[in-house]
This record gives structure tokens, sequence and C-alpha cells, in this order.
């Protein structure tokens, strides 16, 4: 069986990315970084959602010696002029490694600077850069999904991770973390950029 590193330690992704693969590239055995404990932390100084993948996927390739899949995503509201964007996992400064508390610290204060911001102004886009990387063909490939939709006055719904019980999508009126997986993968930022890049994935494993 082929194998693929996901570049990640956040649970949540990779279990979405074991679904999507699953239904897509169901002969590749995903990792993930807790597979290599010894691998260190990556840097993530880049200006944008690709270079941040890019840099993600180039440096845990180079480590395993192992095909590398990474994605940095983000949530971008226009009232914020597009923040909180590429600081979306550390919008609210937090650096534990406790994935819960930072979701929640970070709704806490996406909530609080869109307080009495009417619905009108609470449009708002998740984007996805899903970047991989083959050390041993010289390979590499990037695909972008966004979503476009608007943030809830309250957290709601209990499946999902990061922002989606804030999040309702365009044409839906629940949150991500209401729709339930199966309907996110189908529309998700992350889901689109990944159906785009599995073809590339069965070529180049």
């Amino acid at each position: 069986m082929q194998r693929l590193v996901l570049a990640t330690h956040n649970q949540g992704k990779i279990h979405e990315f074991e679904r999507l693969l699953s239904e897509h590239a169901s002969e590749i055995q995903v990792l993930g970084l807790s597979d290599f404990p010894d691998l260190p932390d990556v840097a993530e100084t880049g200006k944008t959602l690709s270079e941040n993948a890019f840099l993600k996927s180039r440096a845990v390739a180079k480590f395993t010696n192992l095909p590398a899949l990474a994605d940095d995503s983000g949530l971008f509201v226009d009232y914020l002029n597009g923040a909180p964007g590429i600081y979306s996992a550390r919008f609210a400064g937090y650096q534990g490694q406790n994935a819960n508390e930072r979701d929640r610290l970070n709704i806490e204060r996406l909530l609080k600077e869109l307080r009495s911001v009417p619905k009108a102004n609470r449009k708002a886009q998740f984007n996805c850069a899903v970047a991989f990387t083959n050390p041993n063909l010289d390979f590499e490939v990037q695909e972008i999904g966004t979503l476009s939709g608007e943030i809830a006055e309250a957290a709601i719904g209990d499946s999902g991770f990061g922002y989606d019980s804030l999040f309702i999508p365009q044409g839906f009126e629940q949150t991500l973390a209401q729709l339930g997986a199966g309907v996110k993968d189908r529309i998700s930022h992350r889901g689109l950029a990944m159906r785009a890049i599995v073809p590339s994935l069965s070529k180049h494993l």
C-alpha cells in the first residue's frame, strides 16, 4: 500500500482527510505527524496560505523521505479586512497544544470582534491551499479551495473543529458543525482542494 504523510497533528484534519481519501484513493495509507515524533516543528513563516502549505509539505517530505501532503486553511472575514486569514489558528494568541481550547478561544475572540455587527456585514470565506511534495519523484503540485458564507452570531453545533460552529455556508441555514461530516466533505474548501489534488496523488505516489 502506498504511504502518504499528512503534515498535521490535528486529529480533526486527519479524520477529514482520511474520509476524503477513502472515497477517492482508498489504496493510500495516511500517516500523521504523531507517527514521526522526532520531526521538528515547521515554522509557518509564509505570507500566504500557499506558501505555508508548501513550507510544511517540503519539510515533512524531506524529513520522512516519503510523499507529504499539507494544507493551510484560513477564515477571511470581510468586515475585518480579511482577518484572521493566515493567522486563523493563532487568532487568540493561544500557545498550547490543546486544540479544543485553542478553538474555544479563537471563537470567543471572533465573536467579540463582530459583536453588534449586522448579518449583512458578516460575510466570510474559508480558503484552503493543499500542497503535495514527493521527494523521490521531484514532484510538487498545489490546489486551492474556497467556501463562501457568513459568520453566525453564536457558536452552534457539535461536529467539526476550528471555526465550523460559527460558519454558515452560502445556501445553507446551519453551520458546518450542524451539517455534519458528509455535507461538509462535499462542500468545504478543504474537500474541494482535496478532490482536485487526488489525481496527482494517484499518479505521483
